[in-house]
């Protein structure tokens, strides 16, 4: 959907990268407008929204990698170059840019425009990461914040996103964090939350799984011992874990 006619810009990163096809892989950060004023302001829900298109798109042995340059820059810490596949720079020479916006139409509504068609997703994240590294340190961890749940959306990055990322509603927020700890290796994070241990590199039964998410689930539950406070999130994390282990 184009973004409409009397829109305005109030975020906006340039992320410069190598092309797909280049052979050396490189990322560098071009201008910038990130307002954070209050954090996370425009500029950080921006970052959070490019994080959230582009992460479903990370190949899945990269992103444990991509977690960890993202802990590293949350705490202010030197990311030692290359990670993820890639070199942050300084030097824009020979990168391609690409443009990722935020716009506020008449009315106060608020849209992405995601300049993608030129970047592996893994570049524009790595951007997005490097970009939130730069920002004061109050404001940082504020913004990196929203990127735990903008890293497992997995659903429309739009109005919804927006509003969530500015501190609306908390409903499924522990489903998010489920997603997160899942996101790097989903397989490995089902056996061990449904307590199965892996011969070799078979899978148990779908029977098995069943059977092992059914006994977890009833000791979970508040009728039979479970914690009350923690009984839902324990049941939605047996619950995911069991369709992963089902889907693969």
């Amino acid at each position: 959907m184009s973004p409409r006619s009397d829109a305005v810009v109030i975020a906006e990163l340039e992320i410069c990268h190598s092309r797909p096809i280049a052979p050396t892989r490189r990322v560098a950060l071009g201008s910038r407008n990130l307002p954070i004023d209050p954090a996370p302001g425009a500029g950080g829900v921006l970052l959070a929204g490019i994080v959230a298109h582009n992460a479903p798109g990370v190949d899945p042995e990269l992103r444990e990698d991509l977690m960890d340059v993202m802990d590293r820059l949350s705490r202010g810490h030197k990311v030692v170059q290359p990670r993820v596949r890639h070199r942050f720079q300084t030097d824009r020479v020979g990168l391609t840019v690409s443009r990722q916006q935020l716009l506020a139409a008449l009315d106060g509504t608020l849209e992405f425009r995601f300049d993608d068609e030129k970047a592996r997703p893994v570049q524009l994240a790595l951007g997005a990461l490097y970009a939130a590294g730069s920002l004061p340190e109050e404001a940082r961890r504020i913004v990196f914040d929203t990127f735990e749940a903008a890293l497992v959306w997995s659903r429309p990055v739009d109005g919804a996103f927006i509003a969530y990322m500015m501190g609306g509603s908390s409903s499924g927020l522990d489903d998010e964090l489920i997603r997160l700890r899942a996101w790097h290796d989903p397989v490995a994070w089902a056996l061990e939350v449904l307590e199965i241990e892996r011969s070799g590199e078979d899978l148990p039964s779908k029977r098995q799984i069943q059977r092992r998410f059914r006994t977890l689930l009833r000791d979970a539950h508040p009728d039979h011992g479970g914690h009350d406070d923690g009984a839902a999130a324990r049941i939605a994390e047996l619950s995911e874990a069991r369709r992963i282990l089902l889907a693969s």
